[in-house]
């Protein structure tokens, strides 16, 4: 246990610190060039399809594969997990081939901004990012499948393998391919996430090339398919939307605002999974035991632990946007024009930080207590929400309007998942929560003020990286302990709970899967 702990705790944070890697070497050779912009544009059906395809396909194989296994009925679950697998392969290289013979005619439709040529390469990258549909899909469903059978290290290697793949091809061509040398890193990547997973699938010996249209656990998968395949299509055409405003641009805005993107992410992809993913087989236990105020108790819970998190994160990644994009990305070609469009669109990005990582503790409790149609129906009314907003918002913000839009929906989607949760339950305690709350803001606005007051200072960086990197280490050490002194002073009890939870989350071995819109490709 100890060293199965040891080596996925690494693993994750390899493959996250990678990911992040990928981002810097991005920059550092194509910034916010319309190279950038371009290719993810191109990604951007790619990217919908797996959503869809693999979100939906996972969240209903896994809940009829487990339950095979547990009833002892290991050889109808494998025949089961053959179909889809079989099936899978073949529909999505279908798939594949017609969306390289039909990509002039839907490019143009996400990217009805860009001129000619760009369009013209923006076709061409997307006909070269079709096999990764396979490739991506295929992985997410054995990732579920080694998972059931408590196999998780080598689906820890994917996010590394991808990474590593992507950053390694990227130094290799790219003085010889230019910007073509992401679109093959990023499909030799997806390909590798499936490679590293193959012996640890085809070593349980229960692989087999056959296809049973008849077994009675389609039929039980087809029940789920419906409310889980409108609820991930409603996040990817929130992405789809976001690409199509902001092709209409000026050049450089669309990667901008993937920079800006994940930087945001990048304190909820550490943190808020990991406590959500702790809680919740915690809360489906409760709601099994009909135990409404253990789940409301523990929502709570969880609620305050992403707002310790999430507000002083808010708040470092708004007052420090500037010195955290020059100390990151400013190298090569990612310049002072990049510094300071990226900077400008961080604070808009991030002020959905706090609801989206709510959001993911909400949802989980709806699952948990079997609910799914509401939170369709609410994930569907907070895309429409967002796309008005966009629309209303792009002649005068222009992307800081997008990422906005993208902010208050999901500040709406919070609010309404909330209101769910507490109708599920009648035990949500509101004033504890609001307690917490305030004292959470309390401690971070000691912290922002004296953000603020370093700043004031006037002291400035030489402009290289060892000397940015220890300025800015040197502003969140003193923001963070400054935060903590202040949470403890206050009070604040989540001080204590969040490090055990997160503890917890390695300790069980389980790892939390990719639930934002951040997907691999793009």
């Amino acid at each position: 246990m100890t060293g199965s702990t040891l080596f996925i705790m690494v693993a994750t944070l390899g493959s996250t610190m990678l990911g992040f890697m990928r981002e810097v070497v991005n920059a550092r050779f194509f910034g916010t060039q319309w190279e950038m912009d371009t290719f993810l544009a191109a990604a951007t059906i790619p990217t919908i399809l797996f959503g869809v395809f693999n979100g939906a396909l996972v969240s209903a194989l896994v809940p009829t594969f487990s339950e095979y296994l547990a009833h002892g009925e290991e050889d109808a679950a494998w025949q089961l997990a053959n179909t889809i697998v079989n099936l899978l392969a073949i529909i999505l290289t279908v798939c594949a081939v017609i969306g390289w013979f039909l990509a002039p005619y839907y490019v143009p439709l996400i990217a009805h901004g860009f001129p000619g040529p760009q369009m013209s390469v923006a076709v061409q990258m997307t006909r070269m990012l079709m096999p990764s549909i396979i490739a991506v899909s295929l992985s997410g469903v054995l990732t579920a499948m080694l998972n059931a059978y408590q196999r998780f290290r080598a689906a820890a290697l994917t996010g590394i393998a991808l990474n590593a793949v992507t950053i390694a091809t990227v130094f290799a061509l790219e003085y010889k391919i230019g910007i073509f040398a992401i679109v093959y890193g990023t499909l030799w990547g997806l390909i590798a996430q499936l490679c590293v997973q193959l012996p640890a699938f085809l070593s349980i010996g229960r692989f087999r090339f056959q296809i049973d249209l008849h077994h009675p656990g389609l039929r039980r998968m087809w029940t789920l398919l419906g409310p889980i395949v409108v609820g991930s299509a409603a996040g990817q055409i929130a992405l789809f939307f976001d690409r199509f405003f902001a092709s209409t641009l000026a050049p450089g805005y669309i990667a901008g605002m993937n920079y800006a993107t994940k930087l945001v992410y990048f304190p909820l992809q550490i943190f808020a999974m990991a406590i959500a993913t702790v809680i919740f087989p915690l809360l489906a236990a409760q709601f099994a035991r009909s135990n409404r105020a253990g789940v409301g108790a523990t929502v709570v819970t969880g609620l305050r632990l992403v707002n310790f998190i999430t507000i002083p994160a808010t708040v470092a990644i708004v007052v420090l946007g500037r010195p955290i994009v020059q100390t990151l990305f400013e190298r090569g070609v990612f310049e002072a024009n990049s510094v300071n469009l990226t900077a400008s669109l961080l604070p808009y990005a991030a002020l959905g930080l706090i609801a989206l990582a709510a959001n993911v503790v909400l949802t989980r409790c709806c699952f948990a207590c079997k609910e799914t149609a509401w939170p369709v129906a609410i994930s569907v009314l907070t895309v429409l929400v967002n796309v008005l907003l966009s629309i209303l918002w792009l002649p005068t913000l222009g992307a800081r309007g997008l990422l906005l839009a993208n902010s208050l929906s999901q500040v709406l989607q919070s609010a309404l998942l909330f209101g769910l949760v507490w109708h599920l339950t009648h035990a949500v305690d509101v004033r504890t929560l609001g307690a917490s709350f305030m004292k959470i803001v309390g401690a971070s606005a000691v912290m922002l003020a004296t953000l603020h007051w370093i700043a004031a200072l006037g002291v400035h960086p030489h402009p290289n990286l060892i000397s940015r990197a220890w300025y800015l280490f040197g502003q969140i050490a003193i923001g963070g302990l400054v935060f903590v002194a202040a949470a403890r002073l206050f009070d604040v009890t989540e001080l204590q709970f969040a490090a055990k939870l997160i503890l917890q989350k390695f300790e069980r071995n389980v790892l939390s899967p990719p639930e934002t819109r951040d997907v691999p490709i793009a």
